[in-house]
């Protein structure tokens, strides 16, 4: 599939996107917030709610004829060939808990491809945006993968160890004693990490697309690598078990050492 190069007018969306949420995100990151359980049991917050209500609305007046998919608010014309794909909070847990990690993940995907995504962290101030076309960025400076290619010397991620079960979790603690550095708890923020050459890999499993769709462009347009565990292209449809390298080499030790 040939995909298309992100347009003036969908940079200048998304931007306007990451920016309507990073105030709200400010205003009640630390406060005293109630916190609702949903009934994937995870946790969900007015910041949440609020966030993509207004991320939403931009979209219906910017582009009436694209489809949405959010977290918090469902999916509408998800059959559209171009849906914007919103995690107004990501790290719900580490925003709940006071940690400046969590992030606000905004994507454009086309049939079904991520082709632009923005992953941008109110809290301290960090915004890396890349997309078809697009050499990803990291606050408007051009920034770019490290040439990781042996586990040996990889800084590993992963959200935490308790979302691997059976099969994955064996398969990543055959990982982990290869790695130069295994870590946990960053989200999204590992991603940015990657993409600014400052860690090597990420591992996940379980996740939703709003969770990983805007992370596929601004890894590879950084020179990354990202796919799920077997190796395929990410989409809109996929397992939400992801494998993101700075390197395809080391992207293949990774595949090898899980399969």
């Amino acid at each position: 599939m040939s995909l298309p190069a992100v347009s003036p007018a969908w940079l200048a969306t998304g931007i306007a996107l990451a920016d309507a949420a990073r105030p709200i995100a400010r205003q009640y990151f630390r406060s005293r917030l109630a916190i609702d359980t949903k009934s994937d049991l995870s946790p969900v917050t007015i910041a949440d709610q609020t966030i993509e209500a207004a991320m939403r609305k931009i979209l219906a007046d910017a582009h009436p004829d694209h489809g949405i998919l959010g977290e918090e608010h469902g999916a509408d014309r998800t059959d559209a060939d171009y849906v914007w794909v919103l995690d107004p909070i990501d790290g719900t847990r580490a925003f709940i808990c006071g940690v400046p990690t969590f992030g606000v993940l905004i994507s454009l995907c086309y049939q079904g491809r991520p082709i632009f995504g923005i992953v941008d962290h109110p809290a301290l101030g960090e915004r890396w945006i890349g997309g078809i076309g697009l050499p990803t960025t990291w606050n408007g400076e051009p920034c770019h993968a490290r040439a990781c290619t042996k586990l040996a010397d990889a800084y590993l991620f992963a959200t935490s160890p308790d979302m691997f079960k059976g099969a994955q979790r064996e398969a990543f603690a055959r990982l982990e004693t290869q790695v130069k550095e295994r870590r946990f708890g960053l989200d999204c923020f590992a991603a940015g990490l990657i993409a600014g050459g400052h860690i090597d890999a990420m591992v996940e499993t379980s996740l939703q697309p709003y969770d990983y769709c805007a992370l596929v462009p601004v890894l590879e347009q950084a020179g990354a690598t990202i796919t799920d565990w077997e190796g395929k292209p990410l989409t809109i449809h996929s397992n939400g078990s992801i494998i993101a390298a700075a390197t395809a080499e080391l992207h293949g030790e990774i595949l090898a050492a899980l399969a």
